[in-house]
């Protein structure tokens, strides 16, 4: 089942922002986010705000949703007005599975973003999918809607690492699926790996290495298996029918992941993520990890401006009942105060290659790094530069090395 959401203050029935928040929207890029929250099947580890069938009352309600989404899209014009961004720089559909709507719905979408605020002329247009869902027809309609980037979910080539994680696609399915998208034009192919699964082996994780890389794929994004409580596998694990993952595994995972991607040409710029090319980089994540604003649209979609942070109610019959009584679907929001964002912008900015300025952090937080670069934590050409940028070791801790830098 979905996790909850945070607590927050109400959001104003309007959706109105504070003045302050307003006055330099887009200043470091502005994108949207669009949820897309029906799957035809829920994964055991999955505590993602998405609803099947079945939990929906035996059909997701694609066409209500669409409409909803476009009269939030109007209340987001609105509410931005005279703060309007200059220009739209990255679309970013997530879910969910986005490719069980029709490709047309998601192109009425994405020219309804264009309309509003407009698209740049590079802007990044990325949709997760599922590999099941897709075909060569679907990816080709979906590149001409105007699609530049596609992330499809891919997990493991090991049968049984599939049937722990309860995916339905075939082992072989996702890499047909990335082949497909190269040749309906897509430039831009993600691969995502999931790492750490009880029963998996190291040579089921050297399997799937190797069958990304001899994909063809620009990027590969791989993520240690966390049990969310409230899962069929957080249940299974209560139980004793699967272990719970191991973390020191999960390094070995993560140390011939970096070995593997590294010898192929890949270059990790953020913790989990690796690109062939700096064109092949997540330019919508990019945003999120260097304190762009975007809006969220959809159930339970998070978004954030000018330091302010809310979120949609999650459950999409409610969502789309907000805004039929012309209300905003925002259930809470947090206003970040300048402490708040700096803390933010350390946390996000540790994970990437380019580390953070050591003229972010407080003087305890300095000599935190200096120590870390000591005990091989820290990269220390980076730091005679003036930055604190994780060294491969600092990868593996680096929870622990942004616990030391924000004293």
């Amino acid at each position: 089942m979905p996790g909850p959401l945070p607590d927050g203050v109400p959001v104003p029935a309007d959706g109105s922002l504070p003045e302050p928040a307003r006055a330099d929207v887009g200043r470091r890029g502005f994108g949207v986010y669009l949820h897309v929250p029906f799957c035809a099947a829920r994964c055991g580890y999955c505590d993602f705000n998405t609803y099947t069938p079945a939990e929906l009352g035996g059909t997701a309600p694609t066409g209500q949703y669409v409409e909803a989404v476009l009269a939030e899209l109007d209340l987001a014009a609105k509410v931005l007005a005279d703060g309007s961004p200059r220009r739209v720089d990255t679309v970013f559909v997530g879910g969910g599975t986005p490719s069980l709507l029709p490709a047309d719905d998601l192109a009425r979408l994405i020219a309804a973003v264009d309309a509003t605020w407009g698209l740049a002329d590079d802007a990044e247009i990325t949709t997760e999918a599922n590999p099941e869902s897709v075909d060569p027809r679907s990816l080709r309609a979906l590149r001409q809607a105007g699609f530049t980037r596609i992330s499809l979910g891919m997990q493991s080539v090991a049968p049984a690492v599939l049937d722990v994680l309860e995916r339905r696609h075939a082992p072989g399915r996702a890499l047909a699926a990335a082949r497909e998208a190269r040749d309906a034009g897509f430039a831009h192919v993600n691969l995502d790996l999931i790492y750490g699964t009880p029963g998996e082996t190291a040579d089921d994780f050297a399997a799937s290495l190797a069958a990304v890389i001899g994909s063809g794929v620009d990027h590969v994004s791989a993520y240690a298996l966390i049990v969310e409580e409230g899962t069929r596998l957080a249940a299974r694990v209560r139980r004793g029918d699967v272990a719970r993952p191991d973390d020191d595994l999960a390094a070995d995972r993560y140390l011939a992941a970096e070995a593997a991607l590294d010898a192929a040409g890949f270059t990790w710029y953020e913790v989990s993520n690796w690109a062939r090319s700096p064109a092949g980089r997540c330019r919508h994540n990019l945003l999120y990890w260097t304190g762009g604003d975007w809006w969220g649209l959809g159930p339970g979609a998070h978004s954030h401006v000018g330091g302010v942070r809310w979120w949609n109610v999650k459950h999409p019959t409610t969502y789309a009942a907000r805004l039929a009584d012309g209300r905003s679907p925002g259930q809470g929001r947090e206003l970040l105060s300048r402490a708040d964002q700096r803390v933010e912008e350390v946390m996000l900015a540790i994970r990437l290659a380019t580390g953070v300025p050591l003229d972010r952090l407080e003087p305890a937080g300095r000599d935190a790094a200096a120590r870390a670069v000591g005990t091989g934590l820290l990269d220390g050409s980076a730091h005679r530069s003036g930055r604190a940028v994780l060294t491969l070791r600092g990868r593996l801790l680096a929870d622990a090395v942004l616990r030391d830098l924000l004293p």
